[in-house]
């Protein structure tokens, strides 16, 4: 630690940080531009300027290490001057945009104006004009305002990994720019939007919608993916405008990935907002009473046996949790939260999550990747595995793949082979990434469901643990076994037992035949055209997707914005959304709708309230309860190996398109557009 004095306040901080560092530690406000925690300095903007005792002219304090003793001076008349000129400079060429800009309330430039700058200018000659770029679908560009502080350069190339932006030019003449007019590659990059400091990047789908000061705040869990990355959803009436990330170390740090972010469009679009019932072939809308009694008299003298439910992706863990109660009070043992036909053995918690947790990616010194694409199934841990190649420096964090062998995955990586045969030459030590496994303090294994949705996906599990055993990744300090999951509510529908009982049935055995009445809770990422035409569906959901398609009874339910939900994110952390706007229409929070149909079929659950049903929940299962902690454990026991032996075919990616992964991404216009340009530029181009 290093003694310094800010303004007369002593302070210790740590050898290497800035003299900003050390005035921030001492409370004290420092205006910037260029300068962000998360990203390199680049020392250009000068508005951060400070004065150092025994310097002869103010220094910027982002990029001026500090010595012991140094004394810091933030307020005297010299900085005053200096952050004036600065802003005086900054503002020549920057336009009278604020009456029509949508940074505006949130802008940095206004908000240090303000503070910092002077009540007039003295500048008289003509502004410059810069063309605006084209950057894709989702942010819009206006460069004229644009102070080149280089947040957006250092971004793309740093935490995206995708360097696709930079500058051209000098001076006066400097233009941040794409170089080739073309659509941004990233799924990151709408975090562009928010470390602007001014207008130049900003969302397009948002363009000209609202004021910051119009909206009301919420906080939630972004469900697009498994991460479980805190948001903030900004609504105004009966709408959310817009969804920006929420700070979390521990998760997310303060990134979003584009669909967790632009989903926001698809929220009212094709939503279902009554009951239906289907009358003579034909969907037709009902009551509530109604829909239930046309349920009620289906179930009539249906063996339990014959009765399946199947939990969606985007579900929370309170109606997951409703769910199977009411399917247990029916007498049937056929529910499912593997819409994939994931594989896993249920029997330990740390078989099937992301065990040392996502900020434990910055402890490891080596990583496997198997059968996984992080960068498409999960944007923003893909970005914390980058920040630790770039953090070890090239070569320092080794990272190999089995599978996926055209992914670009924004850091280098050797793929080792296709399939399940290459993790049996690394246990065998046929490969030389063994002994970089070996030698590692800390390796780490992730397994993803390009792995775990095949027949041999258990066998291929136990391959994988037994592989982080044999070279040390499974210790009392030290837990390297990870899955990655891609479906927001798979951890917590394992956690509550969603799988099929003793002589239940999975989801491929319901599909086919297997039961007479089947209950989909928000379903529908699988073939609904496996469905027997003689099995009665029930559909449980907030889009008219592929299930309502094929239902004989729809239940309007309520989207993640709508309701109050806890979500397990995959590496098994418990997290609480709260609801952000009422649901349309007749739509109902799912629990409450499995609640009031047990008693119409005279089982009634036993909660009236949520907090009745979080208490059953604990119960059910203590980590609804308990904080959450990284998993380390000495008992190396494998999971079990199932009954499918591990064949030699090679893994395949399990998104087939990064932008219509769900019903809400298929309602939203964005989310189309976005997969036109990215996944099938061909049919853009046809049409």
């Amino acid at each position: 630690m290093v003694k310094v004095t800010v303004d007369g306040i002593p302070v210790e901080v740590a050898a290497g940080s800035s003299a900003l560092q050390a005035c921030e530690a001492a409370g004290k406000e420092i205006p910037r531009f260029c300068y962000h925690e998360r990203l390199s300095v680049a020392g250009n903007c000068r508005m951060c300027l400070v004065e150092v005792a025994g310097g002869r002219k103010p220094v910027a304090s982002c990029g001026f290490p500090i010595g012991e003793g140094m004394q810091i001076f933030t307020d005297t008349e010299v900085v005053r001057r200096a952050r004036r000129a600065v802003m005086e400079f900054l503002l020549i060429n920057h336009p009278l945009d604020c009456p029509i800009c949508d940074q505006g309330g949130e802008c940095d430039l206004q908000d240090q104006a303000f503070g910092y700058g002077a009540d007039h200018s003295r500048y008289r000659e003509n502004k410059r004009a810069v063309t605006d770029k084209y950057l894709g679908p989702l942010v819009k560009t206006v460069m004229t305002r644009c102070i080149q502080c280089t947040r957006c350069i250092r971004f793309s190339t740093e935490i995206a990994g995708v360097p696709e932006l930079g500058g051209i030019s000098r001076g006066e003449n400097l233009e941040i720019t794409n170089y080739v007019e073309k659509a941004l590659t990233s799924e990151l990059s709408g975090n562009l939007i928010d470390i602007c400091p001014v207008g130049a990047l900003t969302s397009q789908p948002y363009a000209f919608t609202a004021r910051s000061w119009e909206l009301k705040r919420t906080d939630s869990i972004d469900v697009c993916d498994a991460v479980g990355t805190n948001i903030v959803m900004h609504a105004r009436g009966a709408a959310v405008l817009r969804i920006v990330p929420r700070i979390n170390d521990e998760v997310n740090e303060e990134w979003l990935s584009d669909k967790g972010r632009f989903v926001v469009d698809g929220f009212r679009r094709r939503r279902l907002d009554r009951p239906w019932v289907r009358v003579d072939g034909k969907l037709q809308p009902a009551s509530w009473q109604d829909a239930f009694s046309t349920i009620a008299m289906r179930l009539k003298n249906v063996p339990g046996e014959r009765i399946g439910a199947i939990a969606g992706d985007m579900c929370d863990a309170e109606s997951m949790m409703a769910l199977k109660d009411l399917m247990e009070t029916l007498g049937s043992s056929n529910i499912d939260c593997r819409q994939d036909g994931a594989k896993y053995d249920t029997s330990r918690r740390d078989f099937y999550i992301f065990n040392s947790g996502i900020a434990g990616i910055e402890d490891a010194d080596a990583l496997l990747i198997v059968g996984t694409i992080p960068r498409q199934e999960a944007p923003v841990l893909n970005a914390r595995i980058r920040k630790r190649f770039l953090a070890a420096g090239r070569g320092g964090f080794p990272i190999a793949m089995i599978g996926a062998p055209n992914a670009d995955p924004t850091y280098a990586a050797t793929v080792l082979g296709a399939g399940p045969d290459t993790l049996a030459e690394l246990a065998d030590g046929k490969l030389p990434f063994a002994d970089v496994l070996k030698n590692a303090k800390k390796p780490m294994i992730i397994v993803g469901h390009g792995a775990l949705t095949r027949p041999d996906g258990q066998a291929i599990a136990k391959a994988c643990w037994d592989l982080a055993a044999q070279v040390g990744a499974i210790a009392p300090d030290w837990h390297g076994f990870n899955v990655l999951h891609t479906a927001a509510s798979r951890v917590a529908g394992l956690d509550l037992g969603l799988v099929p009982g003793a002589r239940g049935r999975d989801v491929a055995g319901m599909l086919d035949g297997g039961v007479d009445v089947l209950w989909l809770l928000g379903a529908d990422e699988f073939a609904t055209d496996r469905i027997g035409p003689e099995t009665f569906v029930i559909y449980q959901g907030h889009h008219g997707d592929a299930g309502a398609a094929r239902a004989d009874v729809i239940l309007p339910g309520t989207l993640y914005a709508e309701k109050p939900g806890t979500y397990t994110n995959t590496e098994g952390r418990v997290q609480e959304a709260f609801r952000a706007i009422m649901p349309p229409g007749d739509a109902r929070e799912d629990w409450r709708i499995l609640r009031a149909f047990s008693e119409v079929v005279g089982r009634k659950l036993p909660y009236d309230t949520i907090e009745a049903l979080r208490a059953r929940m604990k119960r059910a299962c203590p980590v609804f309860g308990a904080a959450w902690a990284r998993h380390a454990t000495s008992d190396t026991t494998p999971p079990q190996a199932g009954s499918v032996a591990m064949s030699g075919d090679p893994f395949h990616p399990v998104i087939a398109d990064y932008y219509l992964t769900h019903a809400v991404c298929r309602a939203s216009p964005t989310m189309e557009t976005c997969s036109g340009i990215y996944v099938h530029p061909a049919n853009q181009a046809a049409e």
